[in-house]
């Protein structure tokens, strides 16, 4: 499964080539709550056919339903806003009176989405800056803590590899996760030199490698955009990954297994040349609490805290499977106690 934007920009490539009108529309701004973020793109081609999403649908239905009736008029790009009064937000579906403002660009071949494209599949992190006046787009080296910008004249949008995921362990559990993970647009590459796990694997859209994992780890230059999980249970796999993960700048780095399991895991890395600030990096046991039991529910659980750490949700406010099991281990603890 492919980023909706990176199809987006696809589709609208091979609309363009094809001699159709496209209409690329923009999501730059959002106050309040808004479906989808800044950087969030749509394509609209001269029929009213659409790739990508800016909202819940009925900004969609407006933009198609003005290209269906006025045509693909416009040549020069224009900025949008959508919401501002509590009835607008109503009838365009922006929760809890949510604004989203948005650019509205026509491409055409000089718009450079083809050179834009083959950035990207070249591995190449880039932004893209668009002068809303002239139209005129170019493309520039980015780096992986950029964002997008927008001052009313000037567009920079960030493109290039999506996060990416290095799972420790080709187990049960990492098929549920590893797929799970290439629906939330990471690109996941599965680590396990044990054959006896890896004969078995076949989920779609993910690497499989049977080198050592802290081999791999540095292979992979884990940066900024990279979430690393060790699953195997086995300290002479998980912990080889940690040791080079800990010490890169992933925005997450977590370990399968008990609060005792990850206790151990922690003085055995503090014996190795890591730092006491480095292994309190670490996330483990790993997961928000959700009562998961079974593997797909554990994979879930992962995966949230790992999308609540990526967007910036503050520690104190996830309950993580440490702090809700060392809580269920008190109250229970406590009952027993008052039942004596």
């Amino acid at each position: 499964m492919e980023s909706v934007d990176l199809e987006c920009l696809k589709r609208s490539a091979e609309w363009v080539e094809a001699g159709r009108r496209v209409l690329l529309v923009t999501v730059v701004k959002t106050w309040g709550s808004s479906p989808r973020p800044p950087g969030a793109m749509l394509a609209i081609r001269d029929d009213g056919h659409v790739v990508g999403s800016v909202s819940g649908g009925c900004i969609e239905d407006d933009l198609i339903d003005r290209v269906r009736r006025e045509g693909m008029k416009a040549t020069s790009c224009e900025s949008v806003t959508y919401g501002i009064s509590a009835d607008e937000a109503r009838r365009f579906g922006l929760p809890c009176g949510g604004t989203i403002q948005l650019v509205l660009e026509p491409l055409t071949r000089e718009s450079g989405i083809l050179a834009l494209l083959r950035e990207i599949e070249a591995g190449h992190l880039v932004s893209r800056r668009l002068e809303l006046a002239s139209g005129f787009a170019t493309l520039h080296p980015a780096r992986a803590n950029d964002g997008l910008a927008f001052d009313g004249k000037v567009l920079v949008t960030i493109h290039g590899p999506r996060y990416r995921m290095l799972v420790i362990g080709a187990s049960q559990l990492s098929k549920y996760l590893a797929s799970i993970a290439v629906g939330l647009d990471y690109q996941v590459t599965v680590c396990d030199p044990r054959e006896e796990y890896t004969e078995t694997w076949d989920i779609p859209g993910v690497a499989l490698v049977r080198t050592m994992p802290d081999d791999t780890a540095k292979a992979m230059r884990l940066d900024e955009r990279c979430a690393v999980v060790a699953l195997t249970h086995d300290p002479k796999l998980d912990d080889l990954a940690l040791m080079e993960a800990l010490k890169s700048d992933a925005f997450y780095i977590g370990a399968l297994g008990s609060r005792a399991n990850n206790e151990k895991r922690r003085e055995r890395l503090i014996e190795f040349d890591l730092t006491p600030a480095q292994v309190a990096r670490l996330h483990g046991p790993i997961g928000l609490f959700i009562g998961s039991r079974t593997p797909p529910e554990i994979a879930i659980s992962i995966l949230a805290e790992i999308t609540a750490v990526k967007n910036g949700v503050p520690e104190d406010v996830r309950i993580n499977v440490a702090i809700a099991k060392a809580n269920q281990a008190a109250t229970a603890a406590c009952s027993v106690a008052q039942g004596a």
